[in-house]
């Protein structure tokens, strides 16, 4: 399954305001949908109210009301529900690779069980907008990995499928611990930049699913009932899992990896392992090769990735040395077929402006002529494969109704030539043609499972029937079918005789092996799993039995507590009455009061609103200036369902000045009404690993000064409509987690502000603003240079609209800002993946050189810089908290002219 699968927290992204809406009332679901999805929001609306009480029972949940959207302008799968507002979204076009059921089946189990833990924590009784301030509880009391892991053993017990019955989703966990590469608790949480580790939602689903075996049903509610009766404590999650469990977050982690190794070791003993010589050179880190194929006896094509890497394709000799091809941009999953000196893939292409609006684009690449193409525009192909010959393409395509069929595509031209119905409407997958290019194999995905399909004209036979196996990437060998399963309880590689339909294992790799292709000799070169990835292998196809089932499902526990069988049995068929959901009508959706701080002297209330297509927001609040003993009002509002994105903003607020008048300093205080009308037009695109973005933006206020105290008498009242205009182009080649910034990148921007409506406050300011971003002397090394001016006049002549020196603010400047030109060289030095008790988890070490001038030719010239130094960060989670926080520290020398003491600053930063 995608990592992207069930991963996003909340999306602030757009559809096209072309879309039309409608809605249906099921229970407590208000569920929101284009009108092409009739079918599946007919279906949902049976589907949901019926299976959430069974999905709540263990949380002693019932019944809910939330509004749920499906999204279908997208390409990229994906679910999840939010706070602030409340709802739920499932991306209704399914991925390639995912369980054996029906998609939006797969996405309801899950995400219906986050809603159920939602309500148990904040209870049914309406409160005064308080999502933002749940949400950030949950954030930093409860792990993320207790959320998903509980939702994916749910998952799992509830179906006859679910992640937790596939081999392949906890493999990295199983490799290294079989590897004798234990984790800490901190690294299993939340990961490494150098290592493969077995990722929150695997490391929650183990941890959850060994709770119910110990502790029962119940502990989950357990759990969340106790941090609710009990939230203001320092690691509420952990002290609550000893209350019921004798042991801490940290200790019942330990004691679950030791379980995990006992029960793993007895499994390995069970099965003959064959070990296979890697043909890629030795990974020192995460590293993939995947889907790889020859191109002669001496050389390998494959897509590679490593987290100092993003994807590209390389070709890898004999000596195992490699020679980089080209990046490729975003795909839902690796994918590539090659034949005929013609390589051809999908990729993620979004719309410029909306960005809820993606496409999967069909791409190829002549070896023998290096010319590109893109064979497809606006399209939804997903994992196109070649004839022998290369020159047609089979892929699998989803209409906006979600309706699947096989299309056969010209390799040149990209017309589509056939299109195979698909009458059931399963989810197809991963088709390929066999050397004839007259029958096509490939998967169909239904709520039954999985099936292996053979086409030959227009006859289709199932040559495997609803299968819980995770079936994928059929590919013909002779008169056989090789494909990826898991009948041994680890994922190999399988083929089928197309006649008796028996089916053989052709690999028993000790983790996982999978993506087989023929080679030349009459073997297969195919994906080995190893601790530090997806190697590459080669064999003798030689058939054997599949073997005794090993697989080991640690969800059996919970699914005898649960004890409700396929929870996707015997839903209703009612027939609900949509009706029209007008954006127009729905443009507020009010959900929280928050407190929001300035700074040491200034804080207050706000209330907001997000409506549930995100399309507008809206603030208002009250913050009170300590300092100035008086209050302030403010107001925002954005909308932004049109091209261009549309924004007001209002301020009453408190002002105080400074003056010289009668040879002594006085103090001047007043209130105005400020106002800010500002359009935005952001645009971005990409191609390949490439990416643009360009934004537009213009702006003006108006400015009302009154109830002035103690002011000059040329105190000015109004401040009539400045004008403030700025484009910025970005560029950048795709990075990797271990990228400081991009390999390569150019930044442009410009930016003019002037004073055309008010001739007593004349000035104007024009900056151009340039950053180029080089590779340095080492992988995820980082060289920028940024060259920039401004020219400033009358009341703008101080202001300062460029990127400056480090440590401006505390320089006194000789001359008005007119140029500066920064060198930044950074670099990380070390990945200690350290656990410091509950204190910390130190992801990484970074440092870096700079060298900045200022007004060059004027106060500095090329030898004498204004500032230089060195600076050092590092990245890491405070109290086992799921931000990201960035803290760092720069030493600042400063240029002797300046008379000035070395400056030493501070930085600290978060993310998620």
């Amino acid at each position: 399954m995608s990592l992207s699968v069930f991963g996003q927290i909340f999306s602030s992204a757009q559809n096209p305001l072309s879309v039309r809406w409608d809605y249906i009332q099921a229970g407590g679901f208000k569920i929101i949908y284009p009108q092409e999805l009739e079918k599946d929001a007919q279906r949902m609306a049976n589907t949901l109210p019926f299976i959430y009480p069974k999905v709540g029972s263990g949380l002693r949940q019932s019944n809910t009301s939330i509004p749920l959207l499906l999204q279908n302008r997208g390409t990229i799968a994906n679910g999840f529900v939010q706070l602030g507002p409340k709802k739920s979204e499932f991306y209704a076009t399914p991925p390639q690779f995912f369980d054996s059921q029906d998609w939006l089946n797969n996405l309801a189990v899950h995400e219906l069980r986050h809603i159920a833990q939602f309500d148990k924590l904040t209870g049914t009784r309406a409160q005064p907008f308080p999502e933002l301030v749940h949400f950030a509880y949950f954030g930093a009391g409860i792990p993320t990995w207790f959320f998903e892991g509980d939702a994916v053993v749910n998952e799992t017990a509830l179906t006859e499928s679910g992640r937790g019955r596939q081999p392949k989703w906890i493999m990295p966990f199983r490799t290294s611990i079989l590897e004798g590469r234990k984790f800490s608790y901190s690294k299993a949480y939340f990961g490494s930049n150098k290592d493969a580790t077995p990722g929150y939602y695997q490391t929650g689903y183990l941890m959850v699913a060994d709770m119910k075996e110990k502790y029962g049903q119940f502990i989950s509610d357990s759990l969340l009932g106790d941090i609710r009766r009990r939230p203001i404590r320092l690691y509420p999650f952990s002290q609550s899992l000893k209350k019921f469990t004798g042991e801490n977050t940290k200790k019942y982690f330990r004691s679950t990896q030791e379980k995990l190794a006992e029960k793993w070791t007895a499994q390995g003993e069970k099965i003959q392992p064959e070990n296979y010589e890697s043909l890629n050179k030795k990974a020192t880190l995460a590293t993939n090769y995947f889907l790889p194929v020859r191109l002669s006896k001496s050389q390998i094509l494959t897509l590679k990735e490593s987290k100092q890497d993003a994807r590209f394709f390389v070709i890898i000799k004999e000596d195992k040395t490699e020679q980089k091809l080209f990046g490729i941009g975003y795909q839902e999953q690796p994918w590539f077929n090659y034949k005929n000196d013609v390589l051809v893939w999908d990729e993620i292409r979004y719309d410029p402006r909306y960005k809820q609006r993606s496409y999967s684009v069909i791409c190829s690449y002549n070896l023998k002529t290096k010319k590109f193409k893109k064979l497809s525009s606006k399209s939804r192909l997903f994992s196109p494969s070649l004839s022998e010959d290369g020159a047609k393409i089979v892929a699998a395509k989803v209409e906006l109704n979600n309706q699947f069929n096989l299309v056969e595509i010209d390799a040149l031209s990209g017309k589509i030539l056939k299109s195979h119905p698909n009458p059931e409407n399963e989810i197809l997958q991963t088709p390929s043609f066999d050397k004839t290019g007259n029958q096509i194999t490939y998967i169909g995905v239904s709520e039954k499972g999985k099936s292996l399909w053979l086409l030959n004209g227009g006859k289709k036979t199932q040559l495997i029937s609803n299968s819980r196996q995770q079936l994928s990437r059929p590919i013909f060998i002779d008169d056989k079918i090789v494909f990826n399963a898991h009948f041994n309880g680890i994922d190999n590689i399988y083929s089928i005789d197309i006649t008796t339909k028996k089916i053989s294992a052709l690999s028993s790799s000790k983790y996982g092996a999978f993506n087989a292709t023929q080679t030349e000799d009459g073997k297969i070169i195919f994906n080995d799993y190893k601790i530090n990835g997806y190697e590459i292998a080669e064999k003798a196809i030689i058939e054997k039995p599949i073997g005794e089932n090993t697989f080991i499902d640690f969800s059996s526990a919970a699914e005898k507590q649960e004890n409700v069988g396929n929870i996707f049995e015997n839903i209703p068929d009612s027939t609900y009455r949509p009706k029209r959901f007008r954006q127009g009508l729905n443009l507020f959706s009010f959900h929280s009061i928050i407190p929001v701080i300035d700074n040491e002297y200034v804080f207050g209330l706000e209330l907001q609103s997000s409506n549930l297509l995100n399309t507008m927001d809206f603030y208002a609040g009250t913050k009170y200036h300590r300092d100035l003993k008086r209050f302030e009002y403010t107001a925002d509002i954005s909308y932004k369902g049109l091209y261009p994105i549309l924004s007001v903003l209002y301020r009453d607020r408190p002002k105080r000045t400074f003056y010289r008048a009668k040879n002594a300093t006085q103090q001047g205080d007043w209130r105005e009404h400020y106002i800010k009308l500002n359009a935005s037009l952001p645009l971005s695109f990409n191609a390949r690993n490439q990416n643009y973005a360009f934004t537009l933006n213009a702006a003006t206020s108006f400015t009302q000064r009154y109830i002035p105290e103690n002011m000059p008498a040329n105190f000015v009242r109004e401040l009539k409509f400045p004008m403030e205009y700025n484009f910025t182009f970005n560029h950048n080649v795709r990075i990797t987690e271990r990228d400081i910034a991009p390999r390569w990148a150019q930044i442009f921007r410009a930016t003019y502000n002037h004073q055309p409506f008010d001739k007593n406050l004349g000035g104007e300011i024009m900056a151009l603003e340039s950053f180029f971003y080089f590779p340095g002397l080492a992988k995820n090394h980082s060289f920028l240079a940024s060259f920039n001016y401004q020219k400033a006049s009358g009341v703008n002549q101080y202001a300062t609209e460029i990127a400056t020196v480090y440590g401006y603010n505390n320089i006194l400047a000789k001359s008005k800002l007119q140029n500066s030109m920064l060198f930044n060289y950074r670099f990380p030095f070390a990945f200690p993946d350290w656990e410091l008790s509950s204190l910390a988890y130190v992801r990484n070490f970074r440092t870096g050189l700079f060298c900045h001038y200022e007004n060059i030719g004027v106060d500095t010239n090329i030898g004498q810089p204004k500032t230089f130094g060195i600076e050092l960060n590092s990245s890491l989670n405070i109290l086992r908290y799921q931000p990201v926080v960035d803290v760092g520290a720069r030493l600042v020398f400063v240029n002797k002219i300046y008379n000035q003491n070395p400056i030493l600053e501070f930085s600290f930063n978060y993310s998620f």
